[in-house]
């Protein structure tokens, strides 16, 4: 695999398998708000940053204040829930080190916002290896818009065929592909079969295999 001048991190299933601690905090916040969803049912809304699906599930609610109080509640819920168990996906840290003594940029693109971004970066300890950090919180539309990994780039002033994605979901792996970045799927949340049907440039299970991909035989 060609060395890319930087890559794109997502966060929540890529750094971190934490995609079911999400769901559960979104179901307990939504149910404590009197709307009782399954699982299932959750997954087909599960897309666009905070704002994005605050106004989907509160299409009533007409303040930004009252409905940015409300987004900040969810991630709260989740923070809590998920900071016992918070862990990297295996190989994280090393691929890290690799990147950074091949001089390659590392940057941040998650609908994500600061606290979020801030909690897991100062948690595993990883800050310094990313140039620029973006967050839902900066763009007006979610994945699979690709507006955050475009974005990103302009941050780094960077082209699409420098940089290289890696994506956990089908709507980051979209993003990807539209804002013209080779993408490589990392299967915490989907499987290889369906990363491989998303027309993936490259499939992994975690960062150990990708940094044996990259650097060994770079």
């Amino acid at each position: 695999m060609k060395l890319p001048k930087a890559i794109i991190f997502d966060m929540d299933g890529t750094l971190v398998d934490n995609i079911p601690y999400h769901r559960d905090a979104w179901l307990e916040f939504l149910q404590k708000h009197g709307i009782h969803l399954h699982a299932h049912q959750f997954h087909a809304q599960n897309h666009g940053n905070i704002d994005e699906m605050m106004r989907r599930f509160f299409p009533q609610i007409k303040d930004p204040y009252q409905l940015y109080e409300l987004g900040q509640e969810k991630e709260r819920t989740y923070r809590e829930m998920y900071r016992p168990h918070i862990r990297e996906v295996n190989g994280l840290s090393l691929f890290l080190q690799q990147m950074k003594a091949k001089g390659i940029i590392g940057l941040l693109a998650t609908m994500g916002d600061p606290p979020n971004i801030d909690f897991t970066l100062d948690s595993l300890g990883i800050r310094s290896y990313f140039s620029f950090t973006t967050g839902g919180h900066e763009v007006t539309k979610g994945k699979p818009d690709p507006e955050i990994f475009l974005l990103s780039m302009q941050k780094a002033g960077l082209k699409a065929e420098e940089c290289l994605v890696i994506e956990d979901s089908q709507g980051g792996i979209l993003a990807a592909k539209r804002a013209g970045i080779q993408v490589v799927g990392i299967s915490t949340s989907e499987s290889k079969e369906n990363l491989v049907s998303l027309a993936c440039d490259g499939v992994v299970a975690d960062f150990e295999e990708l940094g044996r991909e990259m650097f060994l035989n770079d």
